[in-house]
Parts: structure tokens; sequence; C-alpha cells
């Protein structure tokens, strides 16, 4: 979540208004600060969280792995003020995701306990949590949906149009590896479905990057399975 008020939502005008008193009171509740190098895991997955962590700014990625060793990407994040441990601070359980450092970023590391006791001092401030959490959960969602029910030639199609259309909050990434992990399947999968695209004369490929080719023709694809 980031510690800014996202600009939609009920509450998003009270918010602004309460956001400078809100992120003092935050700030009050910094233990110090932290250097994590490209590659670093800021939070790993299944540990205890002990401290939430906030990122000014910097890139951080997202991702999940199963017993079997396959692994599932969320996504990059650029950071600005975003907080990490947050769900895991409300549900006193282990880690769910591995956050992890893109470049080198400097990380705040935050008292969960002076948290807790800030929220219970000044209850208005959990409407902060509350928006911007179930603002990343239906987020989120819609990913899990998409990736679950749609073929991965759709996901991939999609994924490209909404980027065009909008600017979304998590990014995809540059090695096709990981971009198949964003996508829940593997590289010879995920290198199969963006040939069948390529084929298809929708989009085109350079290194590793992929351009729409037309956008109503896209479009159109999309279309068809909905």
């Amino acid at each position: 979540m980031q510690l800014k008020p996202y600009q939609t939502g009920r509450f998003t005008a009270h918010l602004n208004a309460l956001y400078e008193e809100f992120r003092q009171a935050f700030y009050q509740c910094q233990l110090h600060s932290k250097f994590f190098q490209a590659g670093e895991e800021i939070l790993r997955q299944g540990q205890v969280v002990d401290h939430l962590y906030l990122v000014s700014v910097g890139r951080v990625s997202m991702n999940i792995s199963a017993v079997n060793g396959r692994r599932f990407q969320l996504g990059e994040v650029d950071c600005d003020h975003h907080i990490f441990g947050e769900m895991e601070f409300f549900n006193d359980t282990f880690c769910q995701w591995n956050v992890v450092a893109e470049e080198q970023i400097e990380v705040d590391v935050i008292c969960l306990k002076a948290v807790a006791d800030l929220l219970l001092e000044r209850p208005e401030f959990t409407l902060f949590f509350a928006s911007a959490l179930a603002y990343d959960y239906q987020d989120s969602l819609d990913i899990y949906t998409y990736r679950l029910l749609h073929p991965i030639t759709y996901n991939i199609a999609y994924d490209l149009w909404h980027r065009n259309q909008e600017q979304v909050m998590l990014g995809s990434f540059g090695k096709a590896g990981q971009e198949a992990e964003r996508f829940g399947t593997s590289s010879r999968v995920y290198r199969r479905a963006v040939k069948e695209l390529v084929d298809k004369g929708l989009i085109e490929k350079q290194g590793n990057e992929i351009r729409i080719v037309e956008m109503d023709n896209l479009k159109a694809f999309i279309d068809q399975f909905e």
C-alpha cells in the first residue's frame, strides 16, 4: 500500500485533508533506515514480520513460490512511499510474499508496536490502511482472476492493451523468464504464446521488447474472448 491516499475512493477528500498529520505521526514510528542492494530480499515468504518497511523511491518486485518450485511474479512497483508488511501487521501472520529490491534502495524501518499504539490512540488513521488495502485487494484479485480463467495468449494481449490505455501500478519485467512467471507459466509456454500473437500480426518482438502492431486488431482479438 502507499502511505499517500489513492486518488480514487469514497474517502479520498477526507484522507487528503488528514494526510500531513498522518504522515508525521507515522514517521514518528520509524526506527532507522537500511540500504538494500539489487536482488536482496526486503521481506521473505514465510518469515515472521517484525517491522514494516517503507520505500520512498525505488523499484521492488513481489513473488511467491510453491513447494514444487514454481514461482508467480506479481510484478514490479516503482515505489512512491509504499509500505510493505502491512497485511501481516494486521493479520499477525507470516510473510506471504517475497519482496525484492530491483535496484539499490534506502528503506525506512518502522516499529510495529509504535504503529499499533498509534492506531489505538488515533483510530481515524486506520482509514488510510483500510482504503489502501481495499484498493490493492481488488487490483490483485483482478490479476489472479484473469490469470486463472483465461488462456495465456489472452492474458498477454490484454496486459499489453491495458498498459497502453492507462497507467498501472504493477510494472512488467524486461526478462522473458520473469514475464513468464508474471503470467503464472513456464518460459517455454510463454515464448510459444508470444510467437502465436506475433504470427497473428498483433504484436512484434524486438529483443526483449514487445510492441503492439495495431491497437484495433489487438482489441478485436481480446473482445472475442468476452
